[in-house]
């Protein structure tokens, strides 16, 4: 494996998980950053569209949750050139009041890529996301820090600019 692959590489794992902090921090533009403008994205039954599209509606539809998190593992590239294929798997879950109860929504699924670099910038040109299976539970939510945001006023902020 050549620098170039590793730089690649690391390049492609970082939007991935750029992806993730543009959903759970409700971040438009870092959720743009990681699809070409002429991507598309296929999150069957829910939404069907532009890449960037997506990240506009899901930003959108979170508002409705009082919590998510997003976490990515088993990445796997493979580099042809400028272009590359991946596979990730996310589990993410996603608090929403319903009443007196508090209803945690958890999905098992995988991100299968496609990605392009282009002017030397590496983007998703077309995203399945395939959700294996989920679950829906009743919980009794624990406190959370009340410094953690989902928007440019989280700490993070303070040393991640981009």
């Amino acid at each position: 494996m050549t620098p170039e692959d590793l730089a690649d590489r690391l390049a492609i794992t970082d939007k991935i998980y750029r992806y993730c902090r543009s959903v759970d921090r409700l971040d438009v533009p870092v959720g743009h950053s990681v699809f070409h403008e002429d991507s598309h994205a296929d999150f069957s039954p829910g939404y069907v569209g532009s890449g960037r599209g997506w990240i506009d509606y899901i930003c959108e539809k979170h508002r409705e949750f009082l919590h998510h998190s997003h976490q990515v593992t088993n990445v796997i590239i493979e580099l042809d050139g400028d272009r590359a294929g991946s596979e990730s798997y996310v589990y993410a879950t996603l608090q929403r009041q319903d009443g007196e109860r508090v209803i945690e929504h958890a999905f098992w699924a995988r991100y299968v890529d496609t990605w392009s670099k282009r002017a030397g910038d590496w983007a998703i040109d077309r995203r399945d996301c395939l959700v294996d299976y989920g679950t829906m539970t009743e919980v009794t939510p624990l406190p959370g820090n009340p410094r953690s945001r989902r928007d440019r006023e989280d700490p993070s902020y303070s040393v991640l600019k981009g």
